[in-house]
């Protein structure tokens, strides 16, 4: 049995909850992975090329208003 499979069938035991608070913390850590690779990514340049095409759109009148 993997891992994965194994955590599996302990989430399935959990009170709702305690299943809750787990989804609550993996979603927080989740977004916390997110942020490192976005800044990571920006660190690297790898979103220079959104970001200049972002900015000629931008510059071309061609946005909207959020």
């Amino acid at each position: 049995m993997s891992t994965v499979e194994s955590l599996e069938q302990e989430i399935r035991k959990l009170a709702p909850r305690e299943l809750a608070e787990l989804m609550a913390r993996m979603l927080e850590y989740d977004a916390e992975l997110w942020d490192r690779q976005i800044e990571q990514d920006a660190r690297t340049g790898r979103l220079d090329g959104l970001a200049k095409k972002a900015l000629a759109s931008y510059a071309a009148g061609k946005h909207s208003e959020l």
